[in-house]
């Protein structure tokens, strides 16, 4: 909904210009201010995929709440509006989980993959020695995390160190993928959204809900 609050502000702010110079005679520089506000109110619909929306409607709207004429109040503008918006976001995300099964369910096929009881997905790309981790170490790794289309939402790599942490509070796929590891080796993990974030990723940060993810892992030290 943070978009939709975006594009309310916006539209707002249309509102109140609009309204301030509806009694007065036309002034060319609120014109030229109130053209330019309809194109980014329309952009940051845009942005959002609503390409669909109906700028006559949309038009109408404008200029019956401006006029005192409109059929709706803006409290139930507002409910709709924004049951609207809660359905396509539902449906986006139905979609996107799907095509993570779909990613997992071939993906597993692969005769590299080796697939674990709760589902995580894993390849050794460098064999470790020694003793693996428990669900109680706590270890030191380097990793990079992608999401299915290959974009990086996250890199120790990138910020020149590694980083040390407790395997008890890290998401399920790693406590269960870290032990599978030796230190010195480096293995891909394909992890499931149950084993990830779930419906609940941070709603400000870059994974989507219910995604798959891939994370490369270089198990450096266990303490």
């Amino acid at each position: 909904m943070k978009q939709f609050f975006k594009a309310s502000t916006l539209y707002i702010l249309t509102i109140s210009l609009a309204t301030s110079c509806q009694a007065q005679k036309p002034d060319p520089a609120m014109e030229s201010i109130s053209y330019a506000l309809g194109i980014l109110f329309a952009k940051n619909l845009q942005d959002q995929g609503m390409s669909e929306i109906s700028s006559d409607e949309m038009s109408k709207g404008l200029a019956e709440q401006m006029s005192g004429n409109a059929t709706l109040t803006p409290e139930q503008a507002n409910a709709m509006v924004g049951e609207f918006f809660q359905a396509k976001k539902e449906a986006i995300g139905a979609a996107y989980r799907t095509e993570c099964e779909d990613f997992l369910t071939e993906n597993a096929k692969n005769g590299d993959v080796e697939v674990t009881a709760s589902g995580l997905q894993y390849t050794h790309l460098t064999e470790g020695s020694g003793d693996a981790p428990t669900a109680e170490s706590t270890v030191t790794v380097h990793y990079r995390g992608t999401l299915l289309d290959g974009t990086e939402f996250d890199s120790s790599y990138n910020r020149g160190e590694p980083i040390s942490f407790p395997l008890s509070g890290v998401i399920k796929g790693w406590t269960e993928g870290l032990q599978l590891m030796k230190p010195g080796g480096k293995t891909k993990f394909f992890i499931p959204q149950e084993l990830a974030y779930g419906a609940n990723p941070n709603p400000n940060g870059p994974i989507p809900p219910f995604a798959a993810l891939i994370f490369e892992v270089e198990l450096i030290s266990i303490q």
